[in-house]
């Protein structure tokens, strides 16, 4: 498997985790072409025509996925809710920092595998950004700094985490204000609101 598929499927595997999980649980493509649900975008092929992923088309196709699911067929409806759809998934990544979970590539450094010189992140790119704070905390810790660093670090960390959250929870309640019960009820189903 060539290279550039290999971190397709690792991308869109990346970006479903990222933005709540069953985005695509209203899909009934069944897998077939189209569907990146199945192996990634492009159906079985793991990537279209050469293997390729292209971001941007993943994400138009997110978001007409969710459109479709929350069921609004208005572009004028349709253009107040996407803005807020986009930010929710936005301010998540942000606050699902991967290398939170302590998983750090070849470079030792927060964020997953292939992270190492010239590739911060996780995942050869893919994913969040280890913030300020996460390479603070792990610099610390590799360090073997005395503990009182370690806990200055620590909570630095946590109250960086602790805005993200907010941030999350301030585009949740936003996206929530301007959805009808049923849409609610699906964007909850999708992993968009709480």
């Amino acid at each position: 498997m060539k290279l550039k598929a290999i971190l397709g499927v690792l991308g869109v595997a990346a970006t479903m985790w990222l933005c709540g999980g069953p985005l695509f649980a209203q899909d009934d493509n069944g897998g077939g072409p189209g569907n990146p649900g199945a192996r990634g975008p492009g159906g079985p092929g793991g990537g279209g025509p050469g293997g390729d992923f292209d971001p941007a088309q993943f994400r138009q196709h997110m978001m007409d996925q969710i459109r479709k699911n929350l069921n609004v067929t208005n572009d004028e409806e349709w253009s107040a809710i996407q803005p807020l759809v986009q930010k929710v998934m936005d301010t998540r990544r942000e606050a699902n920092d991967i290398g939170g979970m302590g998983m750090r590539g070849p470079g030792g450094g927060p964020g997953g595998p292939g992270n190492g010189p010239g590739r911060p992140g996780g995942w050869g790119g893919f994913g969040p950004q280890a913030s300020e704070e996460q390479k603070a905390l792990q610099k610390a810790l590799d360090a073997n700094s005395p503990v009182p660093q370690i806990k200055d670090a620590l909570a630095k960390y946590r109250a960086a985490r602790k805005d993200k959250q907010a941030k999350l929870e301030a585009a949740q309640a936003n996206l929530k204000s301007v959805l009808t019960v049923e849409q609610e009820a699906q964007a909850v189903l999708m992993g968009l609101l709480p």
